[in-house]
């Protein structure tokens, strides 16, 4: 096992722990209305500023470290929309308790923001609020997200992308478990990630998609449950765009989704612009206002590859815009859809539909 993986593993059986167990190198303690951060017994910070006080606690870790050191929180506060948590490289932050966050967000602000480093886990957090992000993360490697619990107002719940050296895709990113609601974009979304492990993503009443994938290659993600999600929209519970499961200029099978489950909001999944390479295992799909599902100019794309059930009046749609090449490689089977339909429009290339139980639905195929 690499030093990474062996990292991950390690960081992923703490959050199997209660928060704050165990060893750690630094603390923030809230009594009263005074926060103090000590590194080891030393008093590193002392006043009302939560913000300050995990600052002051990250700074005090060793310099030029070349192992994850941790530093626990304890306690629930306040922290400004305009202001971040910058996490450094070989750092563990743990929260036990809640970040409410106040004031007017500001572009690329984070309760936790991570860029440019490795190995950085943040294996409990609770945000309420309206950030502009509750996790950002940019140009990573290595990063671990565990039992993350984001009860929203508004802003994008957790954001991973490479978009300041685009020429690098951020690596090796595992999330255990996320709840969000409330957001007023999306749940969580990544954008150029290479190497991905998402254990369940429950999403209510986010503004955009529960959990969406762009330009994501080398994914794997056990569940999506969305509720509420892009009411109005045309987003999705769970949705793929920008070339997401591209490889070069082909599309291996590298995007794994155990189970997709919607009710309401506006799609239950989405496939979109030239992305796929993807197979999702489970669909239980019901009462969205768009499309149950719909794959357009998408490629190499597997729906309910063991088994789905899909309920309208949302229906299950094929199809392709004009800008990008037809769809292709698509299977739609094992099945049961119920006051719904199965539609190809405009035709694609190698569809193949069976094995569906249609209850009063229709089908309509080239």
């Amino acid at each position: 096992m690499s030093q990474e993986s062996a990292a991950r593993s390690a960081d992923s059986a703490a959050t199997a722990a209660a928060c704050g167990d165990g060893s750690f190198h630094a603390s923030v303690v809230r009594s009263g209305g005074t926060w103090t951060a000590y590194d080891g017994a030393e008093t590193v910070y002392s006043g009302t500023n939560l913000l300050e006080a995990m600052r002051s606690a990250v700074r005090s870790l060793t310099p030029g470290r070349t192992s994850v050191e941790r530093v626990v929180v304890r306690g629930s506060g306040e922290v400004s929309a305009g202001q971040s948590l910058d996490l450094p490289s070989y750092t563990s932050l743990e929260v036990c308790g809640t970040v409410n966050v106040v004031g007017t967000p500001g572009g690329d602000h984070a309760v936790v923001r991570a860029r440019d480093v490795r190995h950085v886990s943040v294996p409990y957090l609770n945000v309420t609020g309206a950030p502009y992000f509750g996790i950002f993360v940019r140009n990573g490697e290595d990063i671990h997200l565990g039992q993350i619990d984001l009860r929203l107002s508004g802003g994008l719940g957790i954001r991973i992308d490479n978009h300041a050296d685009r020429s690098r895709p951020t690596r090796d990113v595992t999330i255990d478990n996320v709840y969000v609601s409330g957001t007023g974009n999306h749940g969580v979304e990544t954008y150029g990630v290479d190497g991905l492990d998402i254990g369940t993503v429950t999403a209510r009443n986010t503004a955009y998609s529960g959990l969406l994938l762009n330009q994501t290659v080398n994914a794997e993600v056990g569940r999506v449950d969305g509720q509420g999600t892009g009411t109005g929209t045309g987003y999705a519970a769970f949705r793929m765009a920008n070339r997401n499961g591209r490889v070069g200029d082909s599309y291996p099978t590298n995007i794994r989704v155990g189970e997709v489950v919607a009710r309401g909001g506006g799609r239950g999944v989405f496939c979109v612009s030239e992305s796929g390479g993807a197979v999702i295992d489970r669909v239980d799909i019901a009462d969205t206002g768009g499309n149950a599902i719909l794959v357009e100019n998408c490629h190499n794309v597997t729906i309910a590859a063991q088994s789905g059930r899909v309920e309208g009046p949302g229906d299950i749609r094929i199809a392709s815009r004009a800008e990008f090449p037809v769809s292709s490689d698509i299977t739609v089977q094992n099945l049961t859809v119920v006051d719904s339909a199965i539609t190809e429009r405009p035709c694609g290339n190698n569809i193949t539909v069976r094995n569906n139980t249609l209850v009063n639905s229709s089908q309509s195929l080239c």
